[in-house]
Order: C-alpha cells, then structure tokens, then sequence
C-alpha cells in the first residue's frame, strides 16, 4: 500500500474528521467566550470592583532599570524585571473559569438534548428474564 493510499485511509476515518471539526468549532467558540469575557463579564467585575482589568496587579521583586515606567506592568516585563504578575494570573483564572463554565452548560444540555433523541433501551430478551429469574431463586 502506497503512502498515499494509506494518508487517504487515515484522513478519511470519522475519528479525524471528528477531530478537525471539533478544533475549528472550538476555535470559534474561543471566540465568543472570550468576547462574553471582555465585552459582558469584565465590564460587570470592573463597575463592583473599580478596575476593568487587573494586568496592571503586581509585586515588583527587582530594581527598575531606568527610563522603564515603574507602574506599566507590560514595560516592567519586557524589561525583564522580576515580578510577581498576580493580577494577570486572576484575570487568566478568571477567563478559564468562565470558559470552563460555559463548556460545562454546552455538555449538560447537549446530553440533554441527545437523550431525548436516543431511542429507549429494548426489552430484555427471554434468556436474561430466565436468568434473573434463577438468580433471584438461588438468592432465597
């Protein structure tokens, strides 16, 4: 079997093309949630707490090389100056959570919705009703 055969074979399996679908709607839907993120969410934590982005939350650990705006996290970083960044590690926390959040709705009512689609379980047969039947006279 040729290489190319065997890239066709591979690349026309549903588990790829599964795969490729699933990255580009979930390119899409990184999208969304990061504009429900920045344009929704954000606006409401920055009217309760004053601040529409905590990037600018630091600990600065060394000395500011000079001409380098000591209050600028941005220039602080690329500067190299050693920093403890916690207030873009809330706001990375923050976008995760929410992200996190909204995937878990989309399972839950996509697990929903595909039960009410799926048909119910058949019947048992013959021999599995005569099989409980004897294990329900042995346990007596």
């Amino acid at each position: 079997m040729s290489m190319l055969q065997e890239f066709k074979a591979f690349i026309s399996r549903g588990n790829v093309l599964d795969l490729a679908v699933g990255v580009i709607i979930g390119g899409a839907f990184g999208t969304i949630v990061k504009s429900l993120t920045e344009d929704l969410i954000m606006p409401l934590v920055s009217a309760v707490t004053g601040s529409p982005d905590f990037t600018s939350n630091f600990i600065r650990l060394g000395p500011v090389p000079a001409g380098v705006d000591p209050t600028n996290y941005a220039a602080l970083k690329e500067a190299g100056v050693a920093m403890l960044g916690y207030g873009a590690f809330a706001t990375a926390l923050l976008n995760f959570l929410i992200l996190a959040f909204a995937v878990f709705l989309i399972v839950k009512y996509a697990n929903r919705f595909f039960a009410t689609l799926a048909p119910p379980p058949p019947p048992p047969t013959e021999e599995v009703l005569l099989l409980r039947e004897i294990r329900d006279n042995l346990k007596k």
